[in-house]
């Protein structure tokens, strides 16, 4: 039986920052850890901004907001982040070889009833699980972004994960007030794989000779989606969007190949939001 009181985040990123706030706001002891103290920064103001905003339409009380803060604690330190935590989640960059060296970390550090969880969008979880010994403590809780707007998780269970920690983490998931939905592990599960080819089909018709504006606004007047295809890549980032496929392509075939026009805009470094430019341009 498990019994979840603190969960460690690591990344402080988008993804980390998002998942520390909501957990933190349903009551949990939180420690969130990067590499770099920056990041830490910038993933603190990040979860301020966004609690104002909610303090500001109403939402939350200052008290609400003052004991959401006094839960989260930051370190760089992976092993002391993770030595209490009865749950991780890991938020780091989209790299199977990373994620597996980071889960081999976990495996020495963390206590022996820990659920390891990974927050990736692609990547098999049967494969992070293996870099430890105990697979059937790993899962994959797939926040959406941004993850203080969005209720949907996706929980997928690897090949040797337990019946236990699939409950476990359902029961987590509806705490912080996030709906559960179970997907099979295989590369992208259900969002991913969907979306990815969404997109890649929304790049190759700008390729085609169509402005992004208009993809963006067919789809968006046409098929009542919130925000466009190429819109979407560039909130979430160009790079992530081709790791993504390709993944896609190495483990389910070569439907899933990139757009030339999507590794070219990586190529120069046009990922979106994130560096300015991207389908489109942003100055903020």
């Amino acid at each position: 039986m498990f019994d979840i009181k603190t969960v460690a985040v690591l990344g402080a990123g988008a993804m980390g920052n998002g998942i520390t706030q909501v957990t933190a706001a349903a009551g949990y002891t939180v420690v969130m850890q990067d590499i770099a103290e920056t990041a830490l920064e910038n993933g603190l103001n990040t979860i301020k901004k966004s609690v104002g905003k909610l303090a500001a339409k109403g939402k939350v009380s200052q008290e609400e907001a003052d004991a959401l803060f006094a839960r989260i604690s930051t370190t760089t330190s992976l092993e002391e982040a993770v030595k209490d935590a009865d749950l991780v989640i890991e938020a780091v960059p989209e790299n199977l070889e990373l994620k597996m060296e980071v889960f081999k970390r976990l495996d020495a550090a963390c206590k022996p009833g820990a659920i390891l969880g990974s927050n990736t969008s692609t990547l098999p979880i049967t494969s992070i699980a293996s870099a430890t010994t105990r697979p059937q403590h790993v899962c994959g809780i797939h926040f959406m972004n941004p993850v203080p707007v969005m209720i949907g998780v996706e929980l997928i269970r690897g090949r040797l994960t337990s019946d236990e920690v699939m409950d476990a983490v359902v029961a987590y998931v509806k705490q912080i007030g996030r709906e559960p939905v179970m997907a099979v592990d295989y590369a992208g599960f259900i969002v991913s794989r969907l979306l990815d080819v969404l997109n890649n089909e929304a790049v190759k018709c700008v390729m085609d000779g169509n402005k992004p504006e208009d993809v963006d606004k067919a789809m968006k007047l046409c098929c009542n989606f919130p925000i466009g295809p190429l819109a979407l890549i560039d909130m979430v980032g160009a790079e992530i969007v081709l790791h993504g496929l390709e993944t896609l392509e190495r483990d389910l075939g070569d439907k899933y190949k990139a757009a030339p026009l999507l590794r070219q805009m990586v190529r120069a470094g046009e990922l979106g939001r994130k560096t300015g430019r991207g389908f489109y341009t942003y100055n903020d």
